[in-house]
């Protein structure tokens, strides 16, 4: 429903424009996909590989607390007949407790996973807006629109601008 309001919204702005503007003006259209500008510029291979990195990291804390969860586990089971009740209920106790413990860590560090995604994705979107900016500029173009977010149904590749965008962005990271 949103892809279709903001279609029609986008579709009224093209009409809109056509009426208002002189005969002999001319619109230029640029599309661009911020999506592929993020995952293939450099900038954006390199913090895909960061947070790649992390993951596996975390991935393999994970692994091995998990690891210590199941060998107590069967440590439990193997003594479970010669434990007396009170023995055998702290172990249980401290099986839960890192069970609790596991869960935290998996809930914490897949939401640390995600923020630093969203922050340099925020970051990132926020130089290619540059970027596109002085590209719709110096290219004169009337108006550039981001196409993966599904509100165009066609395009003609002509109008594609998005890897001129990662070269200049990668150009601007390398002057840096």
């Amino acid at each position: 429903m949103k892809t279709y309001q903001f279609f029609a919204v986008f579709v009224s702005l093209v009409l809109s424009l056509c009426l208002v503007m002189p005969a002999q003006a001319t619109i230029k259209v640029g599309i661009v996909d911020l999506l592929k500008a993020l995952n293939e510029s450099e900038q954006g291979k390199k913090s895909i590989s960061e947070i790649e990195a992390m993951r596996k990291s975390k991935q393999s804390v994970i692994e091995e607390k998990g690891k210590r969860i199941e060998q107590l586990k069967s440590d439990l089971e193997k003594q479970a007949s010669v434990l007396s009740a009170d023995a055998k209920k702290s172990k249980e106790d401290e099986i839960e407790r890192l069970i609790r413990e596991f869960q935290r860590l998996v809930s914490d560090s897949t939401n640390e996973l995600q923020k630093k995604q969203r922050e340099i994705e925020v970051e990132m979107i926020k130089e290619l807006k540059v970027i596109i900016e002085n590209i719709g500029k110096e290219e004169k173009f009337t108006y550039i629109v981001e196409s993966s977010e599904g509100g165009l149904l066609y395009f003609d590749k002509a109008v594609d601008i998005t890897d001129t965008v990662i070269k200049k962005f990668n150009e601007s990271k390398k002057s840096k």
